[in-house]
């Protein structure tokens, strides 16, 4: 086990913000806000966090490889003005030159460096030996494995021997059986004090990948990318994913996760109380102003299907994910918009079918679109709005893009898209309007008019 102060600083980020041009003159989008981290020696620490709280923007920064807008990065002492020579990444893809054998590969970094030639082979054949591809190191990319390929780059960040590895996801492109060997040897090799860095950043959407590797987990919040809190995982490694107390980190930062508003206090004794787990949706400033969860009608309803079939192995929200091998970015999407539905409520980690909830898991196809509709126009503000805006309109009717304009005040221009298609997703299926791909429009047709005006008022 590694057996260095951990008081000492590697990298330090004091007030990072980072904003993007948005397009055609849009202003600005803001992906990280306010962002306060230390990385010590001696420290496996990992970023959690979900899509929009720029995990990977904060790791490019703290890399040299993106300026922050405001804000700085201190590595070893030292202001950071281009990029961090004390780091190396490994990243999701594997990124190698196809024509470069698998030591030629290795070799990359220290050949930038104007390393000689012998002190480059010795160190990449020690990396190599390290990470288990001895015998392969002539072989090409194209003879690799994907866990194989992902070792070679393991090995490439290795013989540079940095004071931090950083880690984007780095066994999310693997099977679950490779990715689950390498992560356990990569967790081997720091409980054994021979890995070859000082401290390991990792950023990751596993819940249990965090708990399992890291000593800390640092929980971002999204829209902008925000620390919200710290996890301390007070394990003696290596970590035993069987004790109660690594179950009962896992079920807290779930907890968390599931409940953006709830404050993250790192102490696990205490769970946020139940009238606090989810907050009831309240008309905002603007209906638009608020996100959707990504979460198609049909995964909503498959998931509560699930859960009413197999109630013993789907309540505890770890087992859920496990259960259907789903990880925590597609996983929360769908309970958050179960929750925003009232379908579902979700307490310290487990997830509990309401009433209306089970109604429209077990019902027929037809009456499960009327309870949708009923949760819709109770719940979710943006779609009562859109379908308002059709009722003024004298052809019933408007562009896709005004819609698109509005929530563009408030999200980046993909993000717009991609809430105009989940609110169009929900409506269609409620058979609150129709949408013409073709022509980019909404439409409220005559059938559906006097329903949903009687239904909003």
């Amino acid at each position: 086990m590694k057996n260095l102060q951990t008081d000492r600083a590697l990298i330090t980020v004091e007030q990072v913000s980072k904003s993007f041009s948005a397009q055609e003159g849009k202003g600005e989008f803001t992906v990280l806000s306010g962002v306060n981290l230390t990385v010590s020696a001696g420290e496996v620490v990992a970023l959690l966090g979900r899509s929009g709280s720029g995990k990977s923007t904060l790791l490019r920064i703290m890399a040299g490889l993106i300026l922050p807008t405001q804000g700085r990065v201190i590595g070893n002492g030292t202001l950071l003005r281009g990029a961090n020579q004390d780091v190396a990444m490994v990243f999701q893809s594997f990124a190698l030159l196809p024509w470069l054998t698998v030591q030629e590969n290795v070799e990359l970094g220290l050949e930038a460096q104007g390393i000689a030639r012998e002190e480059r082979r010795r160190r990449a054949l020690k990396a190599i030996d390290l990470v288990g591809l001895d015998g392969f190191e002539n072989a090409y990319p194209k003879e690799l494995s994907g866990g194989m390929k992902q070792r070679v780059g393991f090995a490439r960040a290795f013989v540079l021997e940095p004071k931090v590895l950083f880690m984007d996801e780095p066994f999310s492109a693997l099977d679950v059986l490779t990715s689950e060997n390498l992560r356990g040897e990569i967790d081997d090799l720091w409980n054994a004090g021979t890995f070859p860095s000082q401290s390991i950043l990792i950023v990751t959407h596993n819940i249990e990948e965090a708990v399992f590797l890291a000593d800390r987990v640092v929980i971002l919040g999204a829209n902008p990318g925000c620390v919200r809190g710290e996890v301390t995982i007070d394990l003696p490694r290596p970590h035993d994913r069987g004790s109660d107390r690594f179950k009962a980190l896992v079920d807290y930062i779930y907890t968390v996760m599931t409940n953006p508003e709830a404050e993250v206090t790192g102490s696990v004794e205490v769970a946020p109380a139940a009238a606090e787990v989810y907050p009831s949706v309240e008309l905002p400033r603007s209906p638009y102003a608020d996100p959707l969860p990504h979460a198609r009608v049909g995964s909503i309803s498959g998931l509560l299907e699930l859960i009413v079939e197999q109630p013993e192995a789907t309540d505890d929200i770890p087992r859920l994910a496990e259960r259907i091998q789903l990880e925590v970015d597609d996983l929360l999407p769908i309970l958050d918009a179960a929750v925003l539905l009232s379908f579902a409520e979700v307490t310290q980690g487990d997830v509990k079918l309401t009433e209306i909830g089970r109604d429209f898991a077990t019902t027929t196809i037809l009456r499960s679109k009327d309870l949708f509709r009923q949760q819709v126009l109770a719940n979710v503000p943006v779609l009562v709005s859109m379908i308002q805006t059709l009722r003024e309109k004298r052809n019933r009717s408007m562009r896709a893009g005004f819609f698109i304009d509005l929530l563009n005040e408030y999200f980046s221009d993909k993000e717009s898209e991609r809430q105009f298609a989940t609110a169009v997703d929900w409506g269609r299926y409620a058979e609150l309007f129709e949408y013409d791909a073709s022509e980019e429009r909404l439409y409220l047709p005559e059938p559906a008019v006097a329903a949903s005006d009687e239904e909003i008022e």
